[in-house]
């Protein structure tokens, strides 16, 4: 198997409905890992969204998928996922210009349970928590729920970019900038929604070629 992997360390053991809101789907599912070199990997599969990993499951155990660089694509629930650093995106629309989905999760909640805060928030210390945990097994107090934090981005001309608002969109486009912005207005668009989103890159790859 050419999944090179580190146990996981953000996440439960149980499946079905009792699966903990870190993850990115309410269970493990079997997907297909796509090598550079053509072989095809088929496993059990979820994103755990807190610590941005692809969790496999070998022999009963859990892993996070570190080899990004051998990874070309990624098969999960009829979605499409592709390595960038050292996380996945989601694959939402192709074309000269791209959508794509970063999927990332936030621990919140009463820090008293472990008796720690960050420095920015009252976020769990991720890494504390771990060591208190036996095997790497993490299940949230009942007071810690997981905020989501996911980012959109587009590939245009080989290069990714990052927006988080309908002016940094249409920033993007300066020779469609307002062309964009009427769209997004007379359409209703939200620019956090992902099917808003398909549709205006859709509509900006139309009114680009």
């Amino acid at each position: 198997m050419l999944l090179s992997a580190t146990v996981g360390d953000i996440f439960c053991q149980t499946t079905g409905t009792d699966l903990r809101p870190q993850f990115l789907f309410s269970d493990f599912s079997t997907g297909k890992v796509k090598m550079k070199n053509g072989q095809v990997n088929e496993t059990m599969l979820n994103y755990n969204t807190v610590t941005e990993k692809m969790v496999f499951v070998k022999d009963g155990r859990y892993f996070n998928i570190t080899n990004f660089e051998m990874v070309d694509t990624l098969y999960l629930n009829d979605r499409v996922f592709v390595p960038e650093g050292n996380y996945f995106n989601e694959v939402l629309l192709v074309g000269p210009v791209s959508l794509f989905a970063r999927y990332k999760g936030r621990l919140e909640g009463s820090p008293s349970a472990y008796g720690t805060k960050s420095e920015a928030s009252s976020n769990y210390n991720l890494s504390y928590i771990s060591l208190r945990q036996e095997g790497g097994i993490l299940t949230l107090p009942p007071d810690c729920s997981v905020e989501d934090r996911t980012e959109f981005r587009i590939r245009k001309s080989n290069e990714w970019f990052d927006f988080h608002n309908e002016k940094q969109f249409c920033k993007l486009f300066p020779e469609k900038s307002a062309e964009l912005g009427n769209y997004i207005k007379e359409n209703g668009l939200n620019i956090r929604e992902a099917q808003d989103l398909q549709k205006l890159v859709k509509y900006c790859n139309s009114i680009l070629q």
